[in-house]
């Protein structure tokens, strides 16, 4: 999961992306990046770091140019190297650069077909920059001095084909424009929009749709699986569907916790969606535990605040903030590695006595993954004097590993994996825990758009609607980006620095 967003403006655009990009913030906050376009010349910032703390004046104004894309990392691979931080640029063939949200299932195919085939060769361990290297061949292809959009949309096609999994991206070609494609399955979200201004019509194409709200851009419509939109230097702009019966299935888990409450993603209003989650799940709770003796519903800050919201109002039980959130650490769920994932919780999230002492309390979150957060959450409740607590999560179980690009790879990491609910509840060391059921969670978000027939639903029941998910693809997986896998490259690496300082 990572943020992108591209620009063609009238006038600069540095400052646009900037704001764009910390409004994505919650999708990475490994890493954030800048490339932007100016009279034959590319300018580029890139580290690890919050965006507020990547970019300061100096590099700025630095970033000069009318057109531009931009990137924050969330490291599905626990890499912390700022030398994978996007956006990815390679010379031939025009100057291309590319920001990709998402994760390619055949990345070993195409890594040894871009060396040994396309002759490339690619620097890092990012499959973006895999992507980056199969547009750019397919491209080159072409074999013109200059494109126009026709061209584009044929090395769109040739990604299209080539290219398994998810990946919405923005791609920049010197001297012509920018291109926005999207999976044939639209797993990933990514939409564009426009503003008016005295010089002409502007354009933006991003992960989410706050951040043209942010940015004053009127929101056109949504990428639609499989398709690119190119936007050219002149503000001109074409469309063309380039996959061969694309699919919309979009992420399931985008709506339950990825996105911000205020985007809008594939026509459904993310809030809106969580409001019926929440109701979902509270008829549940009256359908199978119609006399529950809940005395006050707590939300676990900040995603599962809509759902809970409404739990409340359906249970006729008050609605009560029970936890204080220090908006200065990080989402804990995208953190690589499970020891940083354990110490932030009781850094970020503090009690409020008052509102457990002697009460039996519903914790509600927006989903429960490793379970490590929420055990300690639970644990947190009866210090605080609850009599019970209960657990309700607004999420099915989630069981299966996600490989399109949200960190949860190894499925026995995951504390649902192989267990019945009521195991879950004794790890979690609650009274009683109640998860959202698949069917009612899809009905939940479809009741905003009914023309939605399918989701990747993949972390939840295990079918991968890409295909080729292998048994041996997820344990090669898992072996690379299992928690004891990252733990043991952060101590390598952290070994490495403490050489090279001892050697200095």
């Amino acid at each position: 999961m990572c943020g992108i967003i591209g620009m063609v403006a009238k006038g600069p655009v540095n400052q646009a992306l900037y704001d764009g990009l910390t409004v994505l913030q919650h999708r990475g906050q490994d890493a954030a990046g800048i490339m932007t376009f100016d009279n034959g010349r590319l300018y580029l910032r890139k580290n690890n770091g919050l965006v507020r703390d990547v970019f300061h004046t100096r590099h700025m104004v630095k970033l000069l140019g009318n057109m531009g894309i931009g990137h924050v990392r969330y490291p599905t691979a626990g890499c912390s190297s700022s030398a994978e931080a996007q956006p990815f640029y390679v010379n031939s063939p025009y100057g291309i650069s590319l920001a990709h949200n998402g994760n390619l299932i055949n990345d070993e195919q195409l890594k040894q077909e871009v060396f040994q085939a396309d002759l490339r060769h690619i620097n890092t361990e990012s499959d973006s920059e895999i992507l980056l290297n199969v547009f750019a061949h397919e491209l080159f292809r072409e074999r013109r001095l200059e494109i126009g959009y026709q061209e584009v949309f044929k090395a769109v096609e040739g990604v299209h084909r080539r290219c398994r999994g998810a990946y919405a991206a923005v791609a920049m070609i010197n001297n012509y424009g920018i291109v926005g494609f999207r999976d044939p399955n639209g797993i990933r979200p990514l939409c564009f929009g426009r503003r008016k201004t005295e010089a002409g019509m502007e354009y933006v194409i991003a992960s989410e749709s706050v951040a043209m709200d942010v940015l004053g851009f009127e929101r056109v419509r949504d990428v639609a699986p499989g398709e690119a939109i190119f936007i050219d230097m002149q503000g001109n702009v074409h469309s063309r569907q380039c996959a061969k019966n694309p699919v919309l299935a979009p992420c399931i888990f985008e709506y339950v916790y990825l996105a911000r409450p205020d985007s809008i993603i594939d026509d459904v209003p993310v809030y809106q969606s969580r409001l019926h989650m929440g109701e979902t799940l509270a008829d549940k709770i009256l359908r199978d535990w119609p006399d529950h003796d809940i005395d006050v519903v707590i939300p676990i800050p900040d995603t599962s605040r809509t759902s809970a919201l409404q739990m409340a109002y359906k249970l006729n039980v008050p609605y009560r903030e029970g936890f204080i959130k220090n908006r200065y650490i990080g989402r804990t769920f995208i953190m690589p590695g499970q020891k940083q994932r354990s110490k932030s919780v009781r850094q970020k999230l503090n009690p409020i006595e008052l509102e457990f002492r002697d009460k039996n309390v519903l914790l509600v979150d927006d989903s429960i993954v490793r379970g490590t957060t929420s055990r300690q959450i639970v644990q947190m409740a009866r210090e605080m004097g609850a009599r019970k607590v209960y657990l309700a999560s607004a999420a099915p179980p989630v069981k299966y590993p996600n490989v399109y690009g949200i960190d949860m790879p190894a499925a026995d990491e995951l504390i649902a994996h192989g267990r019945s609910v009521e195991e879950v509840a004794q790890l979690l060391g609650c009274d009683r825990l109640i998860y959202q059921d698949l069917d009612d969670l899809v009905e939940a978000v479809r009741r905003s758009n009914p023309k939605l027939t399918r989701f990747d639903c993949s972390c939840f029941d295990g079918n991968y609607v890409t295909g080729g998910v292998t048994s041996d693809y997820l344990g090669a997986v898992e072996a690379r980006r299992s928690d004891a896998a990252k733990n043991a490259k952060a101590t390598a690496d952290e070994a490495a620095t403490m050489g090279v300082y001892n050697h200095a």
